[in-house]
């Protein structure tokens, strides 16, 4: 048996608004261990979500629908479900009486158009909405297949799957395997080479493993399925292990971790501080390392350096140098290192200087060259350079400064 979700909405098309609801769904099916394979979102129109019906009941035995089950003419989906299945709607007082009654708890009288709320497929089972006023439904129109149907707001929808689907599921035998997974991350490695390096995990079968790459990070998706979530995570650990192995220093974390949190906690184990000096990140780095829970405990704190007279007052960067080498220089990157470790007394100093763009590169420093200083507790300074490429964006270029910055921090922490 397997499950397909079907969103209804033309906004989530438009792309007026996120689809957390298909998210939030595909993780509580796999929490029970029901296998799903396709996600489809469609628009508010009848025949293109029978369409999709058509197509869907024919390849998974559950589907669930999101959206589409308010008061107003759009909100098409219950009546057009009924009527590819050729069943009538039938009025249900009790969600009349349902729906006035929350009306009347908030002061306000329920108009005639929320009436078409209370219509549902004949001999559909209501699924209750206990916050909202738009009820689903739990229905078998055919052997072998269940429609449960949601309301869009997130909120309302996981409510009623927690209080009502859930326990639907279970009474079917559903719930007994659940699918865990652990995503393990990378960050200094191209997802190709790591592929290469992992080829011969790709093809498990329980776990499973699969690579995915985003703005720099590479990261492996270990998946296990089994009676508990306890027994899937005894599969997964081995394979885990097995993987960071292979990898090196170029795995840095699973699941929540971050390169922020992950030098944090070496920073805290060791007993040390850190502070930056950002040129072309304006305060990126800063943020994305308070945005990790007790980071005063080792951050002290950095300096926004954007014009020479800061780096050359605030960090005692050589003016000399300056006009030598550039802004965007390994001798600038170095001095603004060593200037903010000195100036706020850390441990570690760490720095950023490059061109992120989309104007200012020339053909000697084109845009995406990037330096990163690190300023070592032993008063050594090192730099790093980075070319991004001319093709990416400001924005991007900035992200894959910031988080390169904190992992060459990251690698001296552990290697020294």
């Amino acid at each position: 048996m397997s499950a397909e979700i079907i969103c209804v909405g033309t906004e989530m098309l438009l792309g007026n608004i996120l689809n957390s609801n298909a998210q939030y769904l595909a993780i509580q099916l796999a929490k029970l261990g029901i296998p799903h394979y396709y996600q489809t979102v469609v628009g508010d129109n009848p025949e293109r979500l029978k369409h999709v019906i058509e197509i869907a009941s024919q390849r998974s035995e559950i589907l669930i629908f999101t959206g589409g089950l308010g008061p107003t003419p759009d909100d098409l989906t219950c009546e057009t479900i009924a009527d590819f299945f050729n069943t009538p709607l039938v009025e249900r007082p009790e969600i009349i009486e349902d729906i006035a009654r929350k009306y009347a708890q908030r002061g306000r009288q329920m108009t005639p158009s929320n009436r078409k709320q209370a219509l549902i497929p004949k001999g559909a089972e209501i699924l209750p909405n206990p916050t909202g006023t738009a009820p689903g439904i739990i229905w078998q129109p055919q052997p072998g297949l269940t429609i449960f149907t949601f309301p869009g707001v997130p909120s309302e929808m996981q409510r009623m799957w927690e209080e009502t689907a859930v326990p639907y599921l279970r009474n079917l035998g559903w719930g007994k395997e659940t699918i865990y997974s652990r995503m393990l991350k990378f960050w200094g490695i191209p997802e190709s080479a790591l592929a290469e390096k992992v080829a011969a995990y790709l093809n498990l079968t329980n776990p499973t493993v699969a690579p995915y790459a985003s703005k720099g990070e590479v990261k492996l998706r270990i998946s296990a399925k089994a009676a508990t979530e306890a027994a899937a995570q005894e599969l997964i650990a081995p394979v885990h292990k097995q993987l960071q192995d292979i990898a090196g220093l170029d795995y840095y974390g699973a699941d929540d971790d971050t390169l922020a949190s992950v030098v944090g906690e070496l920073l805290r184990r060791d007993k040390e501080t850190l502070s930056v000096a950002e040129s072309c990140t304006g305060g990126g780095l800063g943020q994305m390392l308070t945005e990790t829970s007790g980071s005063s405990d080792y951050f002290w704190g950095g300096v926004i350096s954007y014009d020479n007279s800061v780096k050359i007052n605030l960090l005692d960067v050589n003016a000399e140098d300056l006009a030598k080498c550039g802004a965007v220089s390994a001798t600038v990157a170095e001095q603004m290192a060593l200037g903010v470790r000195s100036r706020l007394g850390t441990s570690w100093g760490l720095s950023i200087t490059g061109i992120a763009g989309p104007t200012g590169g020339t053909e000697t420093k084109p845009v995406g060259l990037v330096y990163i200083g690190l300023a070592k507790p032993n008063g050594e300074v090192e730099s790093f350079e980075y070319r991004w490429g001319t093709g990416r964006s400001r924005s991007l270029i900035r992200h894959l400064s910031t988080c390169s910055a904190l992992d060459q921090l990251r690698r001296k922490l552990l290697t020294r």
